[in-house]
């Protein structure tokens, strides 16, 4: 905030002397002694409540203001918070009580807007003293005066949050229904069958069933891995729903390719350290490279081409399917086909699908959807710290196994659907983004003295507020 641009008429004056600073009072009490004292009483931190207690040390409005660990350098994220009633405060937060001629929400806000840099110290964990925090300037207009700059905040903060409000409700309906379409690519609900096609056209095809048995068959005749042919794991289909006309069930091995290391994990144990990856060289795939559906260089870490050449059974094929294990279980990609030479990590599995018998898409499609295939492998994830899976458990998750020209198709209709929910979802991130700066640019027009109808040519126009018409769409069964 600039001091000249403030009103003539508003007084400059420190924190300092503008509040009365109730440190002294705070006390802090750890979490194993607030277990054995748990009450009614709200136990406050850095940024805002962490727990409760069975007393208090405060009983009035204040404002906190946190000491350490609050986002000092974040100007969309709260510093300050305003407390009412019985309180306990940490030695986390100081605790400011308004002096007369302050109104304790005009002050609240005030912070929220202020420059921290010049008074903060510290390099991983900032610190807010309490002497430079008695030097923060504070702009001051008469109480009544306050009064509507508070007022006309949160009316304009009201409009914005019911804005954010319904782009959250997009972002959640957004969500529902991409889960919706690739539920439906899986229980045949999306495109017409080819078994109904065909019917149709007065023509033959190959049954899911029939592409299997073909499938497995060629598997056999080009197996040349170590030791005898083993048959693949055949689906459990006890438990397993009907599936349409022309469908069948398999399971991840059945469907893979018959390569070696169609199905392979990444080393593990003193195989590739972490002390191992550097900043240049091969690209090491993990779990932060495995988004929704998507393949990212999010995470850069690599390994030096030597230790490439001793890991090269790992590496990392163009059009495979990547799968998390551990940790973050059941993220799902297709790896793309410019892909740079590459390996997976331990926490990963590459599918090499059987080609041309399935789409490396449709998998994913059943490795992301809320269907059999992705219960299968949440069913089974063990470990409490780390959880995860193994090999046998993706090997046998069951697989909704339709047509060939079927997956092709199903694969175009759920991209084609899910390309629309991309774009709305940026748009939609892109207004919650804005939603933030707005927000800033109110306290900073209020503590100019620009957001009043004395000063209407400044203040946000109404074209400024967050809103978003976009409905998101629906799934009404099959649509073209």
């Amino acid at each position: 905030m600039n001091p000249q641009a403030c009103r003539s008429n508003w007084k400059v004056q420190s924190l300092g002397q503008s509040v009365e600073i109730l440190d002294s009072r705070r006390v802090p009490v750890n979490s194993e002694e607030r277990k054995k004292r748990v009450g009614t009483i709200p136990y406050y931190g850095a940024t805002g409540q962490v727990g409760w207690i069975d007393d208090h040390l405060f009983d009035e409005e204040l404002v906190l203001l946190g000491e350490d660990g609050a986002p000092f350098l974040n100007s969309s994220k709260p510093k300050a918070y305003l407390v009412r009633g019985k309180s306990w405060v940490n030695n986390h937060a100081h605790v400011l009580r308004a002096k007369p001629g302050l109104l304790s929400s005009f002050l609240l806000y005030q912070l929220n807007c202020a420059d921290y840099r010049p008074y903060v110290s510290g390099t991983t964990r900032l610190k807010l003293p309490q002497g430079p925090m008695r030097q923060i300037p504070l702009f001051i207009p008469a109480e009544e005066e306050q009064r509507e700059i508070v007022a006309e905040i949160e009316k304009q903060f009201t409009r914005l949050e019911a804005g954010v409000a319904g782009l959250r409700r997009v972002q959640a309906n957004l969500k529902r229904y991409r889960a919706a379409v690739l539920k439906a690519a899986c229980e045949g609900k999306l495109v017409p069958t080819e078994a109904e096609l065909a019917r149709q056209e007065g023509r033959s095809y190959e049954p899911g069933a029939q592409l299997l048995e073909r499938i497995l068959a060629e598997r056999q005749k080009k197996w040349n891995g170590k030791g005898k042919y083993k048959e693949p794991a055949k689906p459990d289909s006890a438990n397993l729903p009907p599936l349409p006309e022309g469908w069948a069930w398999a399971t991840v091995e059945e469907i893979s390719s018959w390569l070696p290391g169609s199905i392979q994990s990444g080393p593990f144990g003193s195989d590739l350290l972490h002390s191992e990856f550097v900043s240049e060289g091969v690209l090491a795939i993990g779990i932060d490279n495995v988004l929704d559906g998507r393949f990212s260089l999010g995470s850069n870490h690599r390994i030096k081409p030597h230790k490439y050449s001793v890991l090269r059974k790992f590496t990392a094929r163009p059009g495979d399917l990547v799968v998390t294990v551990m940790a973050t279980v059941g993220r799902v990609c297709i790896l793309p086909e410019n892909l740079e030479p590459a390996i997976i990590t331990k926490h990963c599995y590459r599918i090499t699908p059987s080609t041309p018998g399935i789409a490396s898409r449709f998998l994913a499609l059943a490795l992301r959807a809320d269907a059999p295939t992705r219960r299968h492998i949440f069913g089974n994830v063990r470990g409490q710290t780390r959880p995860g899976i193994n090999g046998p458990i993706l090997k046998a998750a069951p697989v909704p196994f339709p047509p060939f020209p079927e997956q092709l198709r199903i694969v175009a209709e759920v991209e084609r659907r899910l390309s629309v929910v991309e774009e709305l979802g940026t748009v939609v991130h892109a207004n919650l983004q804005r939603a933030t700066r707005l927000r800033q640019s109110i306290l900073q027009q209020a503590f100019e003295g620009k957001l009043l109808a004395a000063d209407h040519d400044h203040r946000v126009p109404e074209s400024e507020e967050i809103s978003i018409a976009a409905e998101s769409p629906a799934i009404y069964g099959r649509s073209t």
